[in-house]
């Protein structure tokens, strides 16, 4: 099967294609290797996937991955719909999985246009590539944040998500909607995926953990927002993408073809506790600077599954202290290894 992964060299796009590779599939990555965080590091994941950087330009040409026969890549923009439109009608897709967004909560605050542009136009074009050029399952990223700040716990895909408290969950929750129209419209199958707080090894730097576990190693202070009294779903990676894998494999029944599902470990932790979980591992304990709520911010996710596991069988399991050692054990390696 030949598929298309955008945001390849993000933190859960990187940790995809490895698993995609390793059935077998032929991959091509797509990414803008934008400046949102640093770049060095997308750039350290696409070459751990033997995708080096010397070799990446503005040429409009796929880049061969120097251990992985069957995986390319892509430098594209997925706002570019000429570019885009071209790649689609030259590969010739059967599946598209499609992770490339401008992410964060509070940076949607600051930054509006961008989430307009990458959110919302850029998964306009992605719609209407996997539309024209009869792609056979568009899978795509939506968030928990599409929940806002519901009491009702755990969040089932039944509930209601008219009520987004920030612009980046105001844009998820467009995706959904615009796939489920074009299902509707087109017979496009379409299947959305609302991740729950992702962790893990090659993670974010502007996401908790790693801001966390980075300050900590540093001696520096940390800021717990609403003084450390909310609750995360804490994910780790591998169960993601897991989850993706066998999604992706799962057209979606009925008409129109169109469905959601969460994906996330339904074990809230409280956000002292993963901090004392973090200083447990790495051996050392955290200053903390405590801080009001922040605009945007939500103080609980836990992730109703059941929707999941009757249609794939399959449910997050790893243990949030085995995932923090694993991320930790990375964390430490990936800094050692950049900083000679």
């Amino acid at each position: 099967m030949k598929i298309l992964v955008t945001g390849a060299a993000g933190f859960i796009g990187y940790h995809l294609v490895k698993r995609l590779i390793r059935e077998g599939h032929t991959i091509i990555g797509l990414d803008n290797i934008n400046d949102y965080y640093s770049t060095d590091l997308k750039y350290a994941r696409l070459r751990d996937a033997g995708i080096l950087k010397e070799k990446i330009d503005n040429s409009f040409e796929l880049v061969k991955s120097e251990i992985f026969n069957n995986y390319s890549f892509l430098k594209l923009d997925i706002t570019d719909l000429k570019n885009l439109d071209t790649l689609f009608a030259k590969e010739k897709f059967d599946q598209v999985i499609h992770l490339a967004a401008q992410a964060g909560v509070r940076y949607s605050i600051e930054n509006p246009h961008s989430y307009v542009q990458s959110n919302l136009v850029g998964f306009v074009n992605m719609l209407e590539c996997c539309r024209h050029h009869k792609v056979d399952h568009l899978v795509y990223a939506s968030s928990s944040s599409v929940y806002g700040d519901s009491s009702i716990v755990p969040f089932s895909e039944k509930q209601q998500v008219d009520t987004p408290v920030s612009l980046y969950a105001a844009t998820k929750k467009s995706n959904e909607l615009m796939a489920y129209t074009y299902s509707h419209l087109y017979d496009l199958p379409t299947t959305g995926l609302r991740f729950f707080t992702v962790y893990g090894p090659w993670g974010r730097p502007d996401m908790a953990p790693m801001l966390f576990a980075s300050a900590i190693q540093k001696g520096e202070s940390i800021n717990v927002f609403n003084n450390g009294e909310m609750e995360r779903d804490f994910t780790y990676i591998d169960d993601i993408v897991e989850g993706v894998f066998k999604i992706a494999n799962k057209l979606p029944d009925g008409s129109p073809k169109a469905e959601i599902y969460n994906i996330g470990n339904s074990k809230p932790v409280n956000l002292m506790t993963f901090i004392h979980g973090l200083e447990k591992v790495m051996g050392r304990e955290a200053t903390k600077k405590f801080m009001p709520m922040q605009d945007g911010d939500v103080k609980i996710t836990y992730a109703d599954t059941s929707k999941l596991v009757a249609a794939v069988n399959y449910k997050p399991s790893t243990e949030l202290n085995d995932g923090l050692v694993k991320f930790i054990d990375w964390y430490k390696e990936y800094n050692i290894h950049n900083d000679r």
